[in-house]
């Protein structure tokens, strides 16, 4: 027979109920899950950690658009500003082409043939560019001679305005005379609108 000192241990290990590890502690003696659990905590911390970084990330580049949509920086304000000038610029020659087109439609055939010669006439270019060079005794650029040409131009076409005037004063009939011109020359000097290029002696007394 088996000693009964023996068997009694052996029953009452076999009849105990085997201890069934609670949630958080099962978690500790099994081998390996402490390292998991850690890393899954540190994965979640990481995460919310990088949302609060990002949501005030964005929350700084909302408020940074925001002040810049108030208070543009000077470059972006000027760029605005000469864009806007330009806009006006071009919306004004727009108006004087159709004012333009509008007086060119209402003139009669013999005021439209003057217009067409007028706007046709021009200085030669060599001719006004020999005459720059032999004052100034330099070379000058094709933008002065054209600038020069456009002046000169100009300049006769007051001439003639003041013939005109002065042929119409006089009870004569164009065409224009050389009388009309010269006393038209003599008019704008005595309203000295055609600077004088005589030298004048000063005499001290």
């Amino acid at each position: 027979m088996a000693d009964p000192a023996r068997v009694k241990p052996i029953a009452v290990v076999s009849e105990a109920p085997a201890e069934r590890p609670k949630p958080g502690e099962g978690s500790r003696d099994a081998p390996g899950s402490s390292s998991k659990v850690s890393e899954l905590t540190t994965v979640q911390t990481t995460a919310k950690e990088q949302g609060k970084v990002r949501s005030a990330e964005d929350d700084a580049a909302g408020e940074e658009e925001g002040s810049s949509s108030l208070h543009p920086p000077p470059a972006k304000k000027l760029k605005v500003e000469h864009d806007k000038k330009k806009e006006k610029r071009h919306k004004v020659d727009e108006d004087e082409i159709q004012k333009m087109q509008v007086l060119v439609s209402s003139f009669s055939e013999e005021q439209l043939n003057r217009y067409e010669m007028y706007r046709r006439a021009a200085f030669p270019k060599a001719a006004i560019k020999r005459l720059i060079q032999s004052i100034t005794g330099s070379s000058v650029s094709q933008n002065v001679v054209i600038a020069m040409s456009g002046i000169a131009k100009v300049f006769a076409g007051e001439i003639v305005e003041e013939a005109l005037d002065v042929c119409e004063k006089w009870g004569d009939t164009p065409p224009l005379q050389p009388k009309h011109m010269r006393e038209a020359v003599r008019r704008l000097k005595s309203r000295e609108q055609i600077p004088n290029t005589k030298h004048k002696k000063i005499l001290f007394h």
